[in-house]
């Protein structure tokens, strides 16, 4: 299937780059997406970070250098893109248990970890509930917060932000000015290759935004999953949606954010849709914006 073999062609070129710059967007390109929805996709597939993987393969290749070869420790740390000894002998010995000095030791034991090879497989036959809809540029207000480049370093601000906001009364002041559809409290990952990655807590306004940051988020088609539970639940719902739906559904991401609207938001039970910007590669018979344009 094409859409796995894009993220297959993405590993060869992490691959042929462990010893270099792996470029993120790069990444993106080759499988047709931006840089934060490949590693969206990566980590929901792999089960580890984009960035976790990526050391593991770079450590367990430094190991086998180590045991095979003359080289320095500090010339094989620079190999494999760390600046600092104390680094690579932190990265080292987190992942083999032992310090790199250690590894020519009689009877020492080191780990292997290979290359991923993404399949499709076929999984349960839980049913997903999703429309698509295409739909003009809309205006949010609400408050935002930069997002790292590198995803996993983002996991603990968004479930923070909704802590805080919660707290201090912002996300009651928002639901008071919510006026226009979506009709739900938003949350809106904006992280396309063109801009700063934010993260918006927000709604869908027409009203003067005061004290709030305006965006606006751009025309486009969605897929729109809806679900209820906990944020659990949400989490396992975009999962699924990455690793069920969308590698046999025909589409690929478009140039968009991703939205979760709460449209009730009880943390022990919260209506929810998940909307996926895509675009309907066999529809349009073009490359998607993101992919890598070939000679």
């Amino acid at each position: 299937m094409e859409w796995v073999d894009k993220l297959n062609q993405s590993m060869n070129y992490i691959e042929e780059h462990l010893t270099g710059e792996i470029d993120y967007e790069q990444l993106g390109r080759i499988a047709c997406c931006s840089a934060y929805h490949y590693q969206r996709m990566f980590t929901y597939m792999a089960g580890i970070s984009l960035a976790e993987y990526i050391r593991r393969r770079k450590m367990s290749l430094a190991a086998v250098d180590l045991q095979g070869g003359n080289e320095r420790i500090i010339d094989i740390a620079e190999k494999y893109g760390y600046r600092s000894p104390t680094a690579f002998n932190r990265a080292f010995q987190s992942f083999h248990g032992i310090a790199p000095s250690s590894v020519k030791g009689e009877g020492v034991s080191v780990k292997s970890f290979s290359p991923i090879v993404f399949n499709i497989a076929v999984k349960g036959a839980t049913e997903m509930n999703y429309r698509i809809e295409k739909k003009e540029a809309f205006r949010i207000i609400g408050v935002s917060a930069p997002l790292d480049k590198e995803i996993e370093n983002n996991f603990m601000v968004v479930p923070t932000m909704w802590q805080d906001l919660s707290a201090n009364g912002t996300i009651q002041k928002l639901a008071g000015m919510m006026d226009a559809p979506p009709m739900g409290l938003l949350g809106v990952s904006a992280c396309n290759d063109e801009e700063q990655w934010k993260y918006f807590i927000a709604v869908s306004s027409t009203k003067a935004r005061g004290e709030f940051e305006e965006y606006t988020v751009p025309a486009s088609t969605w897929a729109i999953f809806s679900g209820t539970g906990t944020n659990r639940s949400i989490q396992e719902l975009e999962q699924r949606i990455i690793t069920e739906w969308l590698p046999a559904s025909g589409y690929e991401y478009a140039n968009a954010p991703d939205i979760e609207v709460y449209l009730n938001p009880d943390p022990q039970n919260a209506q929810y849709e998940v909307w996926i910007p895509v675009e309907n590669r066999r529809a349009t018979l073009r490359e998607p914006d993101y992919c890598e344009k070939k000679a």
